[in-house]
């Protein structure tokens, strides 16, 4: 059986990815805070009015050291370069930087945690009076990014199908590219909406990339599986650190590179409505964003007490512990539904 040492070799590849996430964190923290990189809490909602009731929930948070997710992607880069050192000294037999199943999902993740790094910056000093990357700046970067990508699987890895679950795949053509920019733009933005309470996103997106692991590994991306190990890893470590009161945030850096990565192993593993399903409480969490900026631009009035829903169930009374607890347990649920779908649906019928 090849089954019981792959998935030592997720674990211990996890497990490493975890402690080099912990070892670096006090490092982080100190540079963090020498440099000042303190989270800036907005005071100016989505529809350009005053945030009064976000400060009112998160003024305390201000000043919580940001840009975690620099950690996260710098310790994945590490794990795998190690791997790639290891295989060189002859103590493993193959490298994890592996050009078919790793090199998209790593480029993705440290491109993108750039672009984040970059917006989270203009944040913390607030460059030119803004807070952050201005909106359209940042979507046209990241759609930029996603036609790269878009372009890469279609004509370079010949990707122009979409996989249904028991039904079979669907040819679609070159309207695979711009599903591909929708969904990676998608992923990515709507884990940074989901990322507003300590702890979030870190553990829906643990539960999303052990679905998408066993997904990959389903399918014979042993390496693509083990990827998803040391994602998760440094996740945890992440979480270790995050859980209230959080020592210190991911920030768009995290929140980005994390999402967009999610969408590139669903496309690569042609999972996309297992993603659907999988990510269904980020999808929550972006429409609940939107239905409140079309109700009050169409109708002056709001849909939730605050956007997104998250701070809606916050601002009820919930707590933040109960609130993410309980998106973690629906996130969970979801995993496993999309994952049993994914796996019993990956034949033709």
């Amino acid at each position: 059986m090849t089954h019981v040492p792959r998935l030592i070799e997720v674990f211990g590849w996890g497990t490493l990815s975890f402690l080099v996430t912990l070892l670096l964190t006090p490092t982080f923290l100190k540079l963090a805070i020498r440099f000042k990189l303190g989270k800036q809490i907005r005071d100016v909602a989505m529809d350009g009015k005053e945030a009064t009731m976000f400060h009112e929930l998160h003024a305390k948070k201000s000043g919580t050291p940001t840009m975690g997710g620099v950690v996260m992607w710098v310790s994945v880069l590490i794990v795998v370069l190690v791997s790639r050192l290891f295989a060189f000294l002859g103590w493993i037999p193959q490298s994890l930087l592996n050009r078919g199943e790793v090199y998209l999902p790593l480029f993705t993740l440290v491109a993108v945690g750039i672009l984040g790094a970059v917006d989270d910056l203009f944040n913390v000093y607030q460059y030119k009076g803004g807070k952050g990357i201005k909106a359209k700046p940042k979507f046209l970067l990241l759609t930029a990014f996603a036609i790269v990508g878009a372009l890469w699987f279609y004509y370079k890895l010949g990707f122009s199908s979409i996989h249904i679950p028991r039904v079979g795949d669907f040819s679609i053509g070159w309207w695979y590219i711009p599903l591909f920019i929708l969904v990676i733009v998608s992923t990515s933005n709507a884990v940074n909406i989901t990322d507003g309470l300590d702890g979030l996103a870190g553990g829906l997106l643990v539960f999303a990339f052990i679905a998408f692991g066993a997904i990959a590994y389903a399918k014979g991306l042993t390496m693509l599986a083990l990827f998803c190990g040391i994602l998760i890893g440094s996740l945890l470590a992440f979480l270790w650190n995050n859980v209230p009161p959080a020592l210190f945030m991911m920030g768009d850096t995290g929140a980005l590179a994390f999402g967009a990565t999610l969408g590139v192993i669903a496309m690569m593993t042609n999972s996309l409505v297992v993603l659907l399903i999988v990510g269904g409480v980020f999808i929550i969490e972006t429409l609940s964003v939107i239905i409140q900026l079309v109700s009050k631009k169409l109708f002056g009035k709001k849909v939730f007490l605050i956007a997104p829903i998250h701070h809606h169930f916050e601002k009820l009374g919930w707590g933040e512990s109960k609130v993410t607890m309980r998106f973690w347990i629906i996130g969970g649920m979801l995993s496993v539904v999309g994952l049993i779908i994914g796996l019993i649906g990956m034949g033709n019928g």
